[in-house]
């Protein structure tokens, strides 16, 4: 059984803060002791990341491992193992680089940490950055490693989440700037030659905040255009590719925020509102194996025969194939929406809790929310806990506001593919 959210944030509060209280003296003893026979600064060479919950994350943080990478450090990654398969749609770190711990059991979490902690030895790692948002594990995971060079956010005078000492080059976290670039501003403070309180004083262009396009093998591409096209015939849909669009619909979000997700009756009507406006496109529901059943009843409720459930059809190593030879995607703010931008697809990503001027898709995406007051009401202060129950930021899109911008981005797809509209 998995460990649940609420669950894993229960244990870092009451058990990570003690921990991080004993740990922290540990800590810095042994990093006393290690400066006495210190050579002065050292460049970064072996480089270890550590983001274990958010898959979306591993694609936000390209560009900063693609920074540390040509300044010469071998890159590492440290993932949760249901995550791991984020970090091959662009393949910056190395396969056997790349290190996983079990959260779906407390048993598994305890023995791979372990493992964990020994492996990072092993491979002599010299500089960690934790790039997660004040989390007391990652806090101890870093402090623990045996890394001469830690680098991670610190709260300084804020208040709550507190995680010890670990770090040895602090970083103020803003939350006025997108996240890729507070990534980037924790390289400049793994590779700066002096001492910065806090780091990162530096300007961080817009130009740095690039995604590489995942290369798609053209296998691949010919198997999902294939599967699509097979079901396409086998619901009796006249499908054909390269004239008629192809537009995903992605209604879910994962259970780490269940506020983020429009209502599924939402997603129906809008659908309803594609088809009737391009009755010859063919409409794919998409989504995990697991949500299979949850995508089957929007599909129920549009009751469009140019609408087919797709929840399952792909693997993760095929949603590149499948973003590429899609025209538009709707969904809620969740992985697809980063995992997209690494195609040219074109998106339409609904936000309520958290805002696209810190999380939007780097890619071809337009985001839409209702700036709402209350909105957004989840943060690094609040470890993206909220208390709300009642997602008005969420119901306060309406369908007509989506439609708008699926046919923006349409009008868009149509230009690049030299399509004419339709």
């Amino acid at each position: 059984m998995t460990i649940s959210v609420n669950t894993m944030r229960a244990i870092d509060h009451w058990v990570g803060v003690p921990l991080c209280a004993i740990v922290s003296p540990v800590v810095a003893l042994v990093d006393g002791i290690k400066n006495i026979f210190s050579r002065g600064p050292q460049t970064p060479k072996r480089l270890l990341f550590i983001e274990l919950s958010e898959m979306g994350s591993a694609i936000l943080v390209d560009p900063a491992m693609r920074n540390a990478q040509a300044r010469g450090a071998e890159l590492y990654f440290l993932i949760f193992k249901s995550n791991r398969a984020s970090l091959t749609l662009l393949n910056t770190v190395k396969p056997e680089n790349i290190f996983t711990i079990d959260s779906s059991s407390l048993g598994g979490l305890i023995k791979d940490t372990l493992r964990f902690l020994v492996l990072a030895r092993k491979h002599r790692i010299d500089t960690v950055i934790d790039l997660e948002l004040f989390s007391r594990f990652t806090a101890l995971l870093t402090g623990m490693c045996g890394a001469r060079r830690r680098v991670g956010y610190h709260i300084f005078h804020g208040e709550g989440l507190w995680r010890g000492f670990m770090l040895t080059r602090k970083v103020h976290y803003n939350p006025h700037i997108h996240i890729t670039k507070n990534f980037l501003s924790l390289i400049h403070a793994a590779f700066a030659q002096k001492i910065e309180i806090p780091f990162s004083k530096i300007e961080i262009p817009d130009s740095e905040v690039r995604l590489e396009q995942a290369i798609i093998n053209p296998n691949a591409l010919e198997k999902v255009r294939e599967r699509i096209e097979r079901l396409a015939r086998e619901a009796r849909i006249s499908y054909t590719p390269g004239k008629d669009r192809l537009i995903l619909i992605n209604p879910n979000a994962s259970d780490l925020l269940p506020q983020r997700r429009w209502a599924q009756q939402r997603f129906s009507e809008l659908i309803q509102a594609i088809h009737q406006q391009y009755p010859n496109d063919l409409i794919l529901i998409t989504g995990s194996p697991a949500e299979f059943v949850y995508v089957d009843k929007v599909r129920s409720v549009a009751n469009v025969k140019n609408a087919l459930n797709f929840a399952g059809q792909v693997n993760f190593a095929e949603l590149p194939p499948l973003y590429t030879l899609s025209d538009v995607m709707v969904t809620n703010d969740s992985g697809p929406g980063h995992f997209s931008a690494v195609t040219p697809l074109r998106t339409v990503i609904l936000f309520g809790p958290e805002t696209p001027a810190l999380y939007g898709s780097v890619g071809n995406s337009i985001a839409i929310t209702a700036n709402l007051a209350c909105s957004p009401c989840v943060s690094a202060a609040n470890h993206r806990k909220t208390p709300c129950h009642d997602n008005v930021c969420m119901q306060a899109i309406t369908v007509a506001q989506v439609l708008e911008k699926v046919v923006v981005q349409l009008k868009a797809s149509d230009q690049a593919k030299g399509r004419s509209a339709g």
